[in-house]
């Protein structure tokens, strides 16, 4: 059987929506969970149409909401493949609102999703690999690999069955805390 791979630009998927009085928070702002679902959403679309099977979220790297996003403005979510494993894929997901009036852009926030392709049965399935012809690509798949790498390592590290706390009693000496354990 031929290796599939495809380019990260067929993972292209662009989410435009304008933001309603419905989707505001307490204090008239557009309500931070709401763009997490629009973001997975769009994650959920860019894998599924890279793979050519139905995804579903593993996990979200940090989300830092950078800028407010006001009611009445068009949101648009830009998402792409940045990194394949064997059944796995990592989402780029950047987002931007526009004043309809001003035209004034800002950007709000970017995130990584991480994805996993599934078949009819639930089961994870192998997607094609990633051809990566400009340095942007690369910097995107390394960016990710190395995230993967130092999830990894702090899983180990901080698992029950590894954590020492003598590895951290002078840190802690630096931080708002005060530790009363027995």
């Amino acid at each position: 059987m031929m290796k599939i791979f495809k380019k990260p630009e067929e993972s292209d998927i662009i989410l435009t929506e304008l933001m309603l009085p419905s989707h505001s928070n307490f204090s008239g702002k557009i309500h931070g969970g709401f763009i997490l679902s629009l973001m997975d959403k769009a994650a959920f679309a860019s894998a599924s149409k890279f793979s050519g099977y139905y995804c579903v979220t593993a996990s979200v790297n940090r989300v830092d909401f950078l800028n407010e996003i006001e009611v009445g403005e068009l949101v648009t979510m830009r998402a792409k493949v940045n990194y394949v494993g064997n059944s796995s894929m990592v989402v780029g997901i950047s987002v931007e609102s526009e004043n309809i009036r001003t035209g004034i852009i800002k950007h709000c926030n970017s995130s990584y999703f991480s994805m996993v392709a599934k078949n009819e049965n639930g089961k994870p399935v192998k997607v094609p690999g990633l051809i990566i012809s400009d340095f942007d690509a690369l910097r995107r798949f390394l960016r990710s690999i190395k995230h993967i790498k130092m999830r990894n390592e702090r899983k180990i590290e901080f698992s029950k069955e590894n954590f020492e706390f003598k590895n951290y009693s002078e840190v802690l000496k630096n931080y708002n805390v005060k530790l009363e354990i027995a």
